[in-house]
């Protein structure tokens, strides 16, 4: 059996990723990371925000390319493949040039600015990403491991593996492939009365609220919340529509996921289901990996985390 470490969102912080291959006991040799028994898989998410966006995409896809990681993509990725991408009508791009949109995307487009080629080699990459990996014995996903959605999208479109046809369908507003790629590269969230919003992990006021999609159905949006520890007493303590609940019971394989800006110390969230994402973009983030061999319960002395370096 193969023996996987996985790795939470990277954000262009490639400085500390290389302390964390290290610590887990990776090697550079001829330019490449690799273990001599292990291998990493990467749960999306590798741009945006941190100072080294190139470093990070080209030491990932190096691995890759080798044979020493799995990375699968993650909701910045898609939305890089989308802000590049020309509408069919012609009326734009399918993620709008806003300036909210080139806010959240600006230093991935810094890194390239002066090389448009290489940035549209990038791109070209993060499009041979899955949207989910399924070995069997564990499961990775970006956000939410949600099987009807993968299922239907495999039927139509041939997923995992990306298409630009189901690219171009999941941007109509309302179609059933948005809803499905929100699902699984953003997770389930619920919308919060007018007048209402609860801050995120940068003090963003946020409309919506992420919530929790394994185990037995939560009684309460406050008891559902998925996000950092802070913005919990926030959330309305309000009934939690049963068409909110995906379900993950705990007979299924280990998932593994990113994406919600977790914080605190790593610990399994059910005994096979772990957030990888401990914000390393924010000034006192950490990254964060599990030391995967071969368990059916997740053990919380396996995580790995390394405070965010300066880069």
């Amino acid at each position: 059996m193969a023996y996987y470490d996985l790795i939470g969102d990277v954000h262009g912080c490639a400085g500390t990723l290389r302390i964390l291959l290290h610590e887990l006991g990776y090697r550079s040799r001829a330019g490449t990371w690799r273990h001599p028994e292990r291998r990493a898989i990467f749960v999306g998410d590798l741009i945006d925000r941190g100072p080294r966006q190139r470093e990070t995409v080209d030491l990932v896809r190096r691995m890759s390319d080798e044979g020493a990681a799995l990375c699968i993509m993650g909701n910045h990725e898609w939305n890089a493949i989308a802000y590049a991408t020309p509408r069919a009508d012609g009326s734009g791009y399918l993620r709008e040039h806003s300036a909210k949109y080139r806010y959240h995307h600006q230093a991935f487009l810094d890194a390239y600015r002066h090389d448009e080629a290489g940035r549209r080699d990038a791109l070209a990459w993060f499009r041979r990403l899955p949207l989910w990996l399924d070995l069997g014995v564990l499961r990775v996903v970006h956000a939410t491991w949600d099987a009807t959605a993968m299922q239907r999208l495999q039927r139509v479109y041939g997923a995992p593996a990306f298409g630009e046809g189901l690219l171009h369908d999941a941007f109509v507003p309302g179609s059933w492939q948005s809803q499905a790629i929100d699902c699984l590269l953003q997770g389930e969230q619920v919308s919060l009365n007018e007048g209402v919003s609860v801050a995120d992990r940068f003090g963003i006021q946020r409309q919506s609220v992420r919530i929790r999609w394994w185990g037995s159905r939560a009684a309460s949006l406050r008891e559902a919340h998925l996000g950092p520890r802070a913005s919990r007493r926030l959330v309305p303590d309000i009934a939690l529509a049963t068409a909110h609940w995906v379900g993950y019971g705990e007979d299924q394989p280990p998932v593994f996921f990113g994406h919600y800006w977790l914080d605190g110390q790593p610990t399994a969230l059910a005994p096979n289901v772990a957030c990888l994402d401990y914000s390393v973009a924010a000034p006192d983030g950490v990254l964060a990996a599990y030391r995967w061999s071969g368990e059916a319960v997740l053990d919380d002395r396996h995580f790995v985390v390394v405070p965010r370096q300066e880069d």
